[in-house]
């Protein structure tokens, strides 16, 4: 069978990712053919291309997609033909119009939910989760700074945050990023760009500072974080959209307070079935008792997604990116 897809042959800018016509294989033993409907777009999506994350040549690219099952392989049982499903894992290949993929890292979409919803909330939602939950399990009454406070997971966690009754300290680059985060939850934002985070932080929360600090940006603020802790405090550093963070002396997190600091993934904390399932459950209860909404920053065709990489890095988007094969 044949299907097209996005491949990338050398890692590099976004222009190294191709369209193409591949061949799809049939499904083996508890593995699925899914036809895609809806695929999400990440900022993970770019270290793979880029080589920050390296990954053998040449390869798919994407980890989340909603769509329905075509074809099951030998012992699935678990999952039927025209079952909607969704993921958020390894192995990489979301950009294609089919794929074939293994069960175990499969979720059935509930009825309430929406292929397009599916897709913009699994990776994102499920980050947003084990962040919230299990990295630091966020109490009401507690202040936390989230930085990129707009993008796909800033949107999500602040609401979720708000729902616990956390007060949220949001970081963005524009005003209507900031109008945007407040929409979605966020107490106070910080334009990053024209003041000091770091003494805006200490300005709002009178020189006390934060238990918590969630940094998907890295390089250009991981060490600034750092001023913005509590004693005792955690700096939780789970992307880095501005280049991978630079290493931290341990004597400095002694002389700061005694702070701590982690570099989680998903896919260490979704690393069983179980844990999968208890994540995408938490997910979809948020949305829906209404206690997250999504917002669906742009939608490109999926040929089309040199140009939506590029807006993503150049900062142009904000909420969830979906492609359309």
């Amino acid at each position: 069978m044949k299907t097209n897809a996005i491949r990338i042959h050398k890692i590099g800018g976004p222009e190294e990712m191709k369209w193409e016509e591949i061949d799809v294989p049939s499904p083996k033993e508890n593995e699925v053919l899914i036809k895609h409907n809806v695929i999400g777009l990440n900022y993970i999506d770019t270290y793979f291309r880029s080589g920050l994350y390296p990954t053998p040549l040449p390869t798919g690219i994407g980890m989340e997609g909603a769509g329905v099952i075509e074809e099951i392989g030998p012992a699935v049982t678990e999952f039927s033909v025209g079952d909607r499903v969704a993921y958020a894992s390894s192995p990489l290949g979301s950009y294609s119009e089919k794929r074939v993929f293994p069960i175990d890292n499969l979720i059935k979409i509930p009825n309430e939910i929406s292929d397009e919803l599916a897709a913009a909330i699994m990776l994102k939602g499920m980050t947003a989760e084990y962040l919230i939950k299990r990295t630091f399990e966020v109490k009401a009454g507690q202040t936390v700074l989230f930085h990129a406070a707009a993008g796909g997971v800033g949107l999500i966690a602040c609401q979720w945050l708000k729902a616990i009754g956390a007060t949220v300290i949001g970081t963005v680059g524009t005003q209507e990023k900031a109008t945007l985060a407040k929409a979605n939850g966020c107490d106070h934002t910080i334009l990053y760009k024209e003041e000091s985070f770091v003494e805006k932080v200490k300005e709002i929360t009178n020189n006390k500072g934060v238990p918590v600090v969630y940094d998907s940006v890295g390089k250009d603020t991981s060490l600034q974080s750092l001023d913005c802790l509590s004693p005792l405090g955690l700096l939780v550093i789970f992307g880095n959209s501005s280049g991978n963070a630079p290493p931290i002396d341990p004597g400095l997190l002694a002389a700061k307070g005694s702070l701590y600091v982690t570099r989680p993934t998903l896919f260490s904390y979704n690393s069983t079935r179980e844990k999968l399932l208890q994540s995408a459950e938490e997910v979809f209860k948020m949305i829906k008792n209404e206690s997250v909404s999504i917002k669906i920053g742009a939608k490109y065709e999926l040929k089309d997604a040199v140009q939506a990489h590029k807006d993503l890095q150049n900062r142009k988007t904000s909420g969830s990116i979906l492609l359309i094969p």
